[in-house]
């Protein structure tokens, strides 16, 4: 049985409170005010995220993970065995156990998350699960270049995890950059497999974003609280109420919390002040439509092999190789 002291960080980049505190300050110091939605991520709001991917309003998990069950063996013809599976904002790697489970030989798994007790808590359960597969936790923030050494590790093929529809909280711009990172990590022969939100009916995304027992609205907030805890700053939670809304022209989901007083909040010395009403973004997710989603690979240097869809077509699961 495997425990926390013996899962030991192949590469540990975890953000220093310095480099969190130059984030918040920017952030907060233009008009309209923002937070890096990557600060969502302590222990605390991983676990709250594990939560909303449970709810019943929140369909993208549900309907990736259904993609994922019924496609498995199409699926995983397409990575191939013998693969190095590096996965991106790995969480507590759900769905990955589908994939180890059918993947033949799986040579090493990299798990790449900012929480690093998160991170370390599901690199136990998966040693657990598979005593046998190498481990390779990796804590940062994976917005950020990361150099991934891997020749030494392990022997295999990279392929590239990146599900959830993660994808869509970057701009399009950021999002072909990040491809880009990802399509020289894998190299010839390489390949990602993404999970894609879809356009949708507005009343559909509303709700996942909404959700009637504030799970979703509790983790937004607990952005704050990690922020506390990080940079010793004075927010109050309970002084901002959560919003999401959909903005069609743009096709994304916007989250925000809005002040609901006058306010000035300390943060690491600097004074911040908020007015009664003003909404400091903290998350986009962007919806794609295939054709626009394809020539975004297409530019990071990547062609669409494979495309899976739920039967209601609200979710993609796409096979993306180097070109």
């Amino acid at each position: 049985m495997t425990t926390e002291s013996e899962i030991k960080l192949f590469l540990d980049l975890e953000p220093r409170s310095d480099a969190i505190l130059e984030d918040v300050i920017a952030g907060l110091s233009v008009c309209p005010k923002s937070l890096p939605s990557k600060y969502f991520y302590d222990a605390r709001g991983s676990k709250l995220f594990d939560e909303i991917c449970t709810l019943d309003e929140y369909y993208p998990t549900r309907t990736e993970l259904s993609i994922l069950e019924t496609h498995i063996e199409d699926i995983v013809s397409s990575l191939g065995d013998s693969v190095i599976l590096v996965e991106y904002g790995s969480g507590s790697s759900i769905k990955t156990r589908l994939l180890l489970e059918a993947i033949p030989e799986t040579a090493a798994y990299v798990p790449i998350d900012i929480s690093r007790e998160h991170l370390i808590d599901a690199s136990v359960q998966l040693k657990n699960l598979f005593p046998d597969l190498t481990v390779l936790p990796v804590c940062a923030d994976y917005s950020q270049v990361i150099s991934l050494d891997l020749d030494d590790a392990a022997d295999g093929r990279i392929s590239v995890f990146f599900p959830g529809s993660t994808i869509g909280n970057f701009s399009r711009e950021h999002a072909v950059q990040f491809m880009s990172r990802v399509h020289q990590l894998v190299g010839v022969g390489g390949g990602m497999l993404i999970g894609v939100d879809l356009v949708k009916d507005e009343r559909l995304l509303h709700a996942a974003y909404n959700d009637s027992k504030g799970v979703t609205a509790a983790f937004n907030k607990n952005m704050l609280s990690h922020i506390n805890d990080r940079l010793g700053s004075s927010f109050l939670p309970s002084a901002f109420d959560h919003r999401a809304f959909y903005d069609p022209v743009m096709q994304r989901i916007e989250m925000q919390l809005v002040s609901r007083v006058d306010q000035r909040v300390r943060v690491n010395g600097n004074s911040i002040q908020f007015c009664k009403g003003e909404a400091v973004r903290t998350e986009y997710s962007h919806k794609y439509c295939l054709d626009q989603f394809e020539r975004m690979s297409t530019e990071a240097g990547f062609v669409t092999e494979k495309v899976w869809l739920d039967e209601n077509e609200h979710f993609a699961v796409q096979y993306l190789r180097t070109i």
